[in-house]
């Protein structure tokens, strides 16, 4: 122990270390010094070195750029099993990459399609797929194992029915190459009349013009990002991704130089994210959201409540990123301000009595008998009292039961403890409110159709981080998600597809 006049001195210390400490771990310096590999597209060069660039100087990150075609990458990273992110010229690689366990989470950069490169003034006066197949003419195509515009070129030209004699053509008197670069610069330097590459590669030189390609309209790709499940630095490689293509930051360098937007992120080094959780959703989705805000590096700030208290407040013009219902029904009103709500999980509606069931609780009805202590959630704050109140209506118990009740709350959780306690004889609750009580309770199931919630995961419209908001919502779709909601009591419910 520190006695005397060292004391002061002691906390003196202390104090300096904390603050040094604070100092450090502020947003933005916890990445001094760290670097990232990234396996870039050949095509993509330009824009993605000078977001490296920036992003160095912005955050203080080095990031190593590696290039090749997106395949060949792609065969790359199964056999290295380094590296932090890769860059590929057509999300279908990173859904390969994704198959193979290789990439985690992945984000839109950009789109492009493929389009003919001719000499700029086209001397050849080439309109069409069909001219490329004129004696004569000298065509470059990319390698469809290595490249991505080549296994672009090779589908859609299959769709059409015209691979094979444009393939025989370029077998002939032409050449297959590794990179839409290569193909770029055998047209930029007359060793062939024309090649097919993507429409932004056309635009970052000078003496090429583009051709249109009526079939390109169906195989426009989307540039993206994904980052590698061996990376030594996930937080940091998720940064980067998010830099890459937020609107505001690497979006810009894509789109000056010709490619098209997606509707990116507002870049921001640790974003905040407002949660509206109806309060039984908590044990679904509390240890889900905290793992989610480690690794993105994100703060989330998750309100719990009654559902009609939440609603209320969004009505009011409250504006959490994401609204996580109790029940569906609480959408009402606020639809138009949310995306179309998934329905994640369902809960049954239950009556939880003392062990043993000593007042002989059967239904609803029972909570009517003279002297009973009833808990219930309140009509106007929660989904639960909402849900409860049309029971007892429907039934014509509403009266009859409303007599017993003496506690009346906004979520059911303060009911179980009341319950518990020995305070009430009866509460109605949700099945997954009961699933930690143990041997001090017993459950009572309702045979009745109205007697469950469904909830629902809804993003906010004006958020501006869509593209994050999004990879929670996978998040609360993994397998591991799905487990900690049958755990607590849930039904999880698979997700709603368009297809039959």
């Amino acid at each position: 122990m520190t006695r005397g006049p060292l004391k002061p001195l002691a906390f003196s210390a202390a104090a300096i270390l904390l603050l040094s400490a604070l100092l450090w771990l502020r947003p933005g310096n916890d990445t001094e010094g760290a670097s990232l590999t990234l396996f870039c597209a050949a095509g993509l060069r330009v824009p993605v070195e000078a977001v490296a660039k920036a992003y160095r100087e912005e955050c203080g990150v080095e990031v190593r750029l590696e290039f090749g075609g997106s395949g060949t990458l792609l065969s790359a990273l199964k056999t290295r099993g380094e590296g932090d992110l890769y860059l590929a010229a057509d999300v279908s690689y990173i859904e390969l990459a994704r198959k193979d366990g290789l990439v985690a989470e992945s984000l839109r950069v950009a789109r492009q399609r493929p389009v003919i490169a001719v000499p700029k003034g086209n001397p050849k006066g080439i309109q069409g797929i069909h001219d490329l197949m004129e004696k004569g003419i000298r065509v470059s195509l990319a390698n469809p194992d290595a490249a991505s515009v080549g296994r672009t070129t090779q589908k859609m030209l299959q769709s059409t029915g015209e691979w094979e004699s444009l393939a025989r053509v370029v077998t002939e008197g032409g050449v297959f190459k590794p990179t839409v670069n290569d193909v770029a610069n055998d047209v930029k330097i007359g060793t062939v009349d024309a090649g097919i590459v993507w429409d932004s590669t056309v635009a970052l030189y000078p003496g090429l013009d583009a051709v249109s390609i009526p079939a390109a309209k169906d195989f426009v790709k989307d540039v993206t990002i994904g980052v590698l499940t061996g990376s030594k630095h996930p937080t940091e490689a998720l940064r980067f991704a998010r830099y890459l293509s937020a609107r505001d930051r690497g979006a810009l360098e894509f789109t000056k130089l010709g490619f098209d937007a997606v509707p990116g992120d507002v870049w921001a080094v640790r974003p905040e994210i407002l949660y509206y959780a109806g309060g039984v959703n908590r044990v679904g989705i509390e240890k889900t959201l905290a793992e989610f805000s480690a690794r993105e590096g994100v703060d989330i700030t998750t309100v719990y409540n009654g559902c009609g208290i939440l609603l209320g407040q969004i009505k009011k013009g409250g504006r959490p990123d994401v609204y996580h219902t109790c029940d569906i029904s609480f959408m009402k009103g606020v639809e138009s301000r949310f995306s179309v709500p998934d329905r994640l999980s369902r809960t049954k509606i239950v009556i939880l009595v003392d062990r043993g069931n000593p007042h002989e609780i059967r239904g609803l009805a029972d909570l009517g008998k003279a002297g009973l202590q009833v808990g219930v959630c309140d009509e106007n704050q929660s989904t639960l009292g909402t849900l409860t109140a049309r029971m007892l209506r429907d039934a014509g118990l509403y009266d009859a039961v409303s007599r017993n009740v003496v506690v009346t709350t906004p979520t059911a959780d303060f009911l179980v403890s009341q319950l518990t306690v020995g305070k009430l004889d009866a509460a109605i609750v949700y099945e997954a409110n009961t699933m930690f009580v143990g041997d001090r309770a017993d459950v009572i199931y309702l045979d009745m159709p109205r007697a469950e919630a469904t909830q629902t995961f809804a993003s906010a419209r004006e958020t501006r981080y869509p593209m994050l908001i999004g990879r929670l919502h996978e998040a609360l779709r993994s397998a591991e998600s799905a487990s900690r909601f049958r755990a607590g009591g849930f039904v999880y419910l698979p997700p709603v597809t368009d297809t039959p």
